[in-house]
């Protein structure tokens, strides 16, 4: 019998029976090949994520890949046999903000695959086919199931502006930093710098394209052009934030903790940053990450350490965290 995992309270999960959906007017229905754990599935397991940016009961998964086999009414009915991943965020597509194709600041509210509405973590997922990236047909769906990630560090780098021969620089070695270091790469940087807390990365981040590599407590440059940040602390956005030149571009995509001391405003100000901010990504971030893919510019496969079946699902929790330097990405397998 197949079966999804369904996330009933903080701490409270169970394996459940799964019946594909049938796609209504305008979905399609994907056979999930793999999907992804991240921090934010851990929070939600864990009861940590800011309310109103999670329902229960719920299936998680927003990070996936997989194959449509069906569509309903006035979807396109090429899409069927296709492999694809999917964008998160059910934005309305009416409002201001849509329309300036600013989808995850859509003023009618928060709502997000595998937070608020049912996630891959279960044999198929039904959501709306305008919400789909089709792939190469020879694309590695194993892969591909990271192309989520690297979509949320391409919205970062398209709003960093990276132009060749600029110095630019990573703050953070997870996931989403060895995604950042790709894309910059791909922008022909005078000097790509990683930062992280320990040096069990190097080898990883230089191989990405990476022409330095320091942990934070060796001594930083402080002429960096533009610098993204992803690791997640306040601390993380202060070490890039000192990296930059006056009038650098800073872009951070971490969340720290609530109630964590930020950057200092007068630094800003009188050393005239720019600074961005990513939470998810726009379906032009989407677009160019899956054209990056599809030219084999993004390797996400020397970032999967584990795959899990799915009903493994505590023991990917666990992994993901426990703080193991072994432990990077994380997929299930229904």
């Amino acid at each position: 019998m197949s079966t999804a995992v369904v996330v009933e309270a903080p701490g409270q999960h169970r394996l459940v029976p799964h019946e594909p959906r049938r796609p209504a007017a305008g979905e399609a229905l994907v056979r999930v090949h793999a999907v992804g754990i991240c921090g934010s599935d851990r929070e939600v397991y864990q009861g940590n994520r800011p309310e109103g940016y999670v329902r229960y009961p719920l299936t998680p998964g927003h990070e996936w890949s997989g194959t449509v086999t069906a569509v309903g009414d006035g979807a396109p009915a090429s899409l069927v046999g296709r492999k694809v991943v999917g964008e998160g965020f059910r934005n309305c597509q009416v409002c201001d903000r849509c329309h300036a194709g600013e989808t995850t600041l859509c003023t009618a509210g928060y709502e997000e695959t595998g937070f608020t509405r049912p996630g891959a973590m279960a044999p198929t997922l039904t959501l709306p086919a305008r919400l789909l990236h089709p792939l190469p047909d020879g694309a590695d769906l194993t892969a591909a199931a990271l192309l989520e990630p690297a979509a949320c560090i391409a919205a970062a780098a398209l709003k960093a502006r990276a132009v060749p021969g600029e110095r630019v620089a990573v703050v953070g070695t997870g996931t989403l930093g060895m995604f950042a270091v790709q894309f910059l790469k791909a922008a022909s940087p005078a000097e790509l710098l990683v930062v992280g807390t320990q040096d069990d990365r190097e080898a990883l981040s230089r191989r990405f394209g990476a022409t330095d590599f320091r942990t934070k407590d060796r001594p930083l440059p402080d002429d960096c052009d533009v610098v993204i940040e992803t690791a997640g602390s306040a601390d993380a956005a202060r070490t890039a934030a000192g990296l930059l030149r006056r009038g650098g571009r800073l872009v951070l995509t971490g969340i720290p903790a609530p109630g964590a001391d930020g950057l200092d405003p007068t630094g800003l100000v009188v050393r005239q940053l720019e600074v961005h901010t990513v939470f998810g990504a726009p379906p032009d971030a989407w677009a160019h990450t899956v054209r990056m893919f599809g030219a084999g510019l993004l390797d996400p496969l020397p970032l999967v350490t584990h795959e899990l079946p799915l009903a493994a699902f505590p023991d990917a929790i666990e992994l993901v965290g426990s703080g193991d330097p072994k432990v990077g990405k994380v997929l299930l397998r229904p």
